[in-house]
């Protein structure tokens, strides 16, 4: 049940970009996160593309973005979901579904920083309730939790 935030300079990408983005991001955080199929779990998984004026963004104190799409990708995911295997491959993952989102003509190099961050136990409210792992485990479908038939 990720909360994904993806800062993106404005303009970086065109609306059928950003479309793309959030649907191959929700995607990836799916799969990474081994959620069930059934709408009302995919459901649980929050995408938000946010863009800064291009202004607002240097990286090494200078602006890159003739050269390349900056991207800061911040995941916040209940912890005890993700093992050290698991976050690695979420963070190739995002990286991938970003660049499945950006034109293969563009030129720019895409710059990604992901950030995973487990929310503690007991700490994340859901609709006026506070969470903890086996709420998230039921509502989410998480198959690796389930019990093997």
């Amino acid at each position: 049940m990720p909360n994904i935030l993806i800062k993106v300079p404005t303009g970086a990408f065109s609306d059928q970009q950003r479309k793309r983005l959030l649907t191959c991001v929700s995607e990836a955080a799916i799969a990474h996160e081994h959620m069930g199929s059934d709408p009302r779990q995919r459901s649980l998984c929050w995408v938000l593309v946010e863009e800064v004026r291009a202004a607002d963004w240097l990286c090494g104190g200078i602006s890159v973005h003739a050269h390349a799409i900056p991207c800061i990708v911040l995941v916040k995911v209940p912890a005890g979901v993700l093992d050290e295997q698991m976050r690695k491959d979420y963070v190739l993952g995002l990286h991938q579904a970003i660049e499945k989102s950006t034109e293969p003509d563009d030129g720019r190099m895409l710059m990604t920083s992901i950030q995973l961050t487990d929310v503690a136990d007991g700490t994340w409210g859901a609709n006026g309730s506070l969470w903890r792992l086996a709420d998230f485990t039921r509502a989410a479908g998480y198959g690796h939790f389930l019990p093997s038939t």
